[in-house]
């Protein structure tokens, strides 16, 4: 019975976190509503807000556990290569349709949110971050880049470029921006001789 039980609800709460992502991509996140999503849904408006405290919450919770994204790095031995690989499936997968505008909504709403800014750096951003210098200290043990460079100052170098484009300039993040980013990050990283 207990098992019957826990896959209603699991099955529940997947039919909320996809209706909160269809409505996201059909009215935006400003338009969003714990209200809409309850209805369309056919879940107790209650049931929504004992499981997340609020709208950002929700579509937070929606996004990362429908669209997990699969961004771990390769190992081939060129740092470079590998950096370029894994940016530019984070930038396909999160800079244009169907995440990319909900994406860019849900950083904003951190802005705003301290619960989903707190969740989303836990949950999807640090998690991103600790991998990207995980890669890059192995390359720096390797010789690949000079060994006294700081790591996580060339995360926040790839980074901040990257979310500049996407959130406040909001031009297209490109396979060629991201290039030209690496490009002029790594003449500063390799091993001096």
């Amino acid at each position: 019975m207990t098992s019957k039980r826990s896959s209603r609800a699991a099955d529940r709460t997947e039919a909320i976190m996809r209706t909160t992502l269809e409505l996201g991509q059909e009215v935006g996140y400003a338009k969003l509503s714990i209200e809409a999503v309850a209805a369309r849904a056919g879940a107790g408006k209650h049931t929504i807000y004992r499981r997340w405290p609020s709208k950002g919450a929700l579509f937070l919770d929606s996004l990362l556990y429908l669209n997990e994204p699969g961004l771990d790095y390769p190992d081939t031995g060129d740092i470079v290569a590998d950096l370029r690989k894994q940016i530019h499936a984070a930038v396909d997968l999160l800079s244009g349709p169907p995440l990319g505008p909900l994406y860019q909504a849900l950083v904003v709403e951190a802005q705003h949110d301290p619960l989903v800014a707190v969740a989303l750096n836990e949950r999807f951003i640090a998690p991103q971050a600790d991998k990207t210098v995980a890669r890059l200290k192995a390359a720096r043990d390797e010789g690949q880049l000079s060994s006294d460079f700081d790591l996580d100052l060339a995360m926040a170098i790839l980074s901040g470029p990257l979310y500049f484009q996407f959130l406040i300039a909001r031009e297209p993040l490109t396979h060629d921006y991201v290039d030209r980013v690496l490009e002029a990050l790594f003449v500063g990283m390799r091993p001096r001789n």
